[in-house]
């Protein structure tokens, strides 16, 4: 029933009541801020209050704006951990909203802190860059189209998103790549650690292994004697019929311990020497048929064998027999790299390829890459399985004069061994031979590499986009000039008096400054409504031409000078 505490919970409550007491008022938030959501949802309190402070103090955006952004920073907030990009484009779309250059000092915090963070927080590249382009194309679109803006309006756009997005993306990218560099360097210090204890327990079973067969050697031979001299016993002409009897008795039990000490032996060793044991049967099992038996449970596997010596009854067979130690270990090659291919790349194309020269064999497994993985599947780490297959087959190559090598490929995994058909000294050991080079090392030089790329990138990127952008505004300064030129021949043809309508065909499209009226030229006429200026020549800022209309027609020409380029 609802508050009612049992007797046997009572007494738990109270421990912990008193517990907290003797902490302190504050030990249950301090408690409660090692956890990890809430110290999220603090840090994204912070964040939200980073953003939203330009809110109360900048006042360069309408109160209209200003008041339902609060909330939507806060979702921002919020959406930066799971949906970064989705966070960042809050504070891009409420800049918009406020003007087409995007530049706001009210939004310009959260669209650093949250570019920021999608860097540091966003798996892909592809998807930022991708909304960077779209918000430039955007604003080149507006810039063209809409009533009041032009190309000025965009170059700010570009240069906001440059410097307020892509530059603090580029360094979120790099603090997360040196993050990954950082983990990489205490995940292979650890994987060297549980190497180390790897080796350290195969060196103990190893040694186990080797008293095992002390005891069997020395024990089994002791058994051996009794069992000996109880038979001897037992046929000694001066024993009675209960004494023979006691011999054989004791025979019989020097005998079954025998055999039970060579079973737990067997045992012992097996379960000691941590390297995969043959199956049971399988000491007779030949290539095709260890072939055959896996397409039989629906691996996509083939077998191609090349010789000089093919059996015609049997086409792609070898016909000579191989050594023993050659046939067994070529058997141990194919059965290790199929099991590993089915096991770490299910549904591949696995292709085993004999190939018999005159004083030499040679076998390649070769695996494409997995077909498919189940849905809960979860892909191996790199540091997953021992290893001690391959390093066994190695081994075992190696002690037989050839050559052993298991290595990615391009499209998939490779397994292959040369063995000379004839015993030769053993091959020496290459730290190499597995897989061509350092695991740990070649990790290691490419999380190097993303870091110094990571670097490189938060360096070029703004200082070529600012280059391009400052060579396109140059560009269109120029084209801005050349069109802003009334040419003498059409000012003299203007007619005081003469609509507006039919004076502007006449004009050119730009003025000598849209946006301000020119400083140091004398007062327009009182007689006026407006006055565009024009410049007489691609580069003079003085003199100009100025127009003047009242009421819809031409009301005043004439040729200023401005008072700056007097003095």
């Amino acid at each position: 029933m609802t508050g009612v505490t049992s007797p046997a919970r009572a007494p738990r409550r109270t421990d912990r009541l008193r517990k907290a007491a003797r902490k302190g008022p504050g030990a249950g938030l301090r408690t409660a801020l090692r956890r990890p959501r809430a110290r999220a949802a603090l840090n994204d309190a912070a964040l939200w209050l980073l953003m939203a402070w330009p809110l109360a103090t900048v006042h360069d955006v309408p109160l209209l704006l200003r008041v339902p952004a609060a909330p939507l920073l806060a979702l921002a907030a919020a959406l930066s951990r799971r949906a970064p990009l989705a966070a960042a484009a809050v504070p891009a779309a409420l800049s918009l909203a406020a003007t087409p250059e995007l530049f706001t000092s009210t939004f310009c915090p959260a669209l650093v802190a949250l570019s920021f963070l999608l860097g540091r927080r966003a798996e892909h590249v592809r998807p930022s860059i991708v909304a960077a382009a779209v918000l430039c194309a955007a604003g080149l679109v507006s810039a063209l189209t809409l009533p009041g803006a032009d190309l000025w309006d965009w170059f700010t756009l570009v240069t906001t998103v440059v410097f307020a997005a892509v530059l603090p993306w580029l360094l979120g990218r790099f603090r997360r790549q040196q993050y990954e560099l950082q983990s990489a360097g205490w995940e292979l210090a650890a994987r060297m650690e549980r190497e180390h204890r790897l080796v350290a327990e195969r060196t103990r079973l190893r040694e186990r292994s080797r008293i095992a067969g002390d005891m069997h050697d020395s024990l089994g031979h002791d058994l051996s004697l009794i069992a000996v001299r109880a038979a001897g016993l037992q046929v000694s002409p001066g024993v009675d019929e209960d004494a023979r009897a006691s011999a054989a008795e004791l025979r019989q039990a020097a005998a079954d311990a025998t055999e039970r000490l060579h079973r737990i032996i067997g045992l012992l060793r097996q379960d000691t020497t941590g390297l995969p044991q043959d199956a049971p049967g399988s000491t007779s099992e030949t290539v095709p048929e260890l072939v055959g038996r896996t397409a039989a449970s629906g691996v996509d596997i083939v077998l191609h064998q090349h010789g000089t010596d093919v059996a015609p009854e049997t086409p792609g067979a070898l016909s000579a027999p191989l050594p023993p130690m050659v046939d067994r270990a070529v058997h141990r090659v194919v059965q290790e790299a199929v099991t590993n291919a089915t096991k770490h790349a299910p549904g591949s194309r696995i292709a085993v390829d004999l190939r018999r020269e005159e004083d030499r064999l040679s076998v390649r497994v070769h695996n494409s890459a997995a077909a498919y993985a189940p849905p809960d599947a979860v892909p191996p780490a790199p540091e997953s399985g021992s290893g001690t297959g391959l390093i066994g087959l190695d081994e075992r190559v190696r002690q037989l004069g050839g050559t052993f090598r298991a290595r990615p490929a391009r499209d998939g995994f490779e397994v292959a061994a040369r063995l000379p058909l004839t015993p030769g000294p053993p091959s020496p050991t290459s730290s190499d031979a597995l897989t061509g080079t350092s695991r740990s090392q070649e990790e290691l030089a490419q999380a190097r590499r993303r870091v110094h790329r990571g670097v490189v990138n938060a360096l070029w990127i703004p200082a070529a986009a600012t280059a391009a952008l400052a060579v396109l505004m140059y560009g269109f300064q120029i084209y801005t000039s050349h069109a802003s030129v009334l040419s003498r021949g059409t000012y003299d043809a203007l007619r005081i008096g003469a609509p507006e309508r039919v004076v502007a065909p006449s004009l050119p499209g730009y003025q000598y400054d849209e946006e301000t009226r020119p400083s140091g030229v004398p007062p327009d006429p009182a007689d006026s409504d407006a006055c565009r200026f024009y410049r007489t020549a691609t580069f003079a800022d003085s003199p100009l031409y100025r127009l003047c209309f009242r009421d819809g027609r031409l009301s005043a020409k004439d040729r200023v000078t401005r008072d700056r380029d007097d003095r």
